[in-house]
């Protein structure tokens, strides 16, 4: 059986590959280590979580999708941000620092922590427990159109997250992963767009 048939496996290479690379590049980048409370250590515990719920619904719309070509965009989600949450738990341990907190976007200042808890207590973007029931409820087309919906909402808050994190830290590393994060997820964003249209337009005729 190939690693593509894998997912559980091919998971776990990637993200103590990233695990790995994280370390190695902190220790490059400087010994002066972000505090508990600062927005580097914030944003990264934040992101873990946002990175967990992206992985659950990858993996299920790849399980219980219909569309091949949905359900590889959803693979390779599952697989990146897996290494991510891989990185970023790298970082958390190398300064000394809580890997968790309840107080969602905390770091990222009042306005943030308002939205925070105007929306339940949930990061931008994330998904609700009636959604995330919903969809797993859904297979075949429902789920690819259903799953890129939240995937794209999901995208979006993760996105306002890490600009949030660029314009806050002058931590050169935190300041590359947020860019890349930026990058990586505004042109899924429009990936996802763009076959979730093709899915329907096909449903449609």
């Amino acid at each position: 059986m190939s690693l593509w048939r894998r997912p559980a496996l091919l998971i776990a290479i990637t993200a103590v590959l990233m695990l790995a690379a994280g370390g190695a590049v902190g220790y490059v980048v400087g010994t002066s280590s972000p505090g508990n409370d600062s927005v580097e250590a914030g944003f990264a515990r934040d992101m873990i979580t946002h990175h967990q719920q992206a992985v659950d619904m990858a993996m299920y719309e790849w399980q219980n999708g219909s569309d091949e070509t949905m359900k590889a965009v959803a693979y390779d989600i599952a697989t990146s941000q897996s290494a991510e949450m891989g990185m970023y738990r790298s970082w958390l341990r190398q300064w000394g620092v809580q890997l968790s907190s309840g107080e969602p976007m905390a770091w990222a200042g009042e306005e943030h922590a308002h939205d925070s808890e105007a929306a339940g207590g949930l990061m931008p973007g994330m998904a609700t427990d009636e959604q995330l029931a919903e969809f797993k409820t859904t297979t075949g087309t429902d789920a690819d159109v259903m799953f890129a919906n939240l995937m794209i909402d999901h995208h979006i808050g993760g996105v306002d997250m890490a600009k949030a994190a660029l314009d806050l830290t002058d931590d050169e590393l935190v300041a590359d992963a947020a860019q890349r994060t930026i990058t990586v997820q505004q042109a899924e964003i429009e990936n996802l767009e763009g076959h979730r249209d093709r899915i329907l337009s096909t449903v449609e005729n």
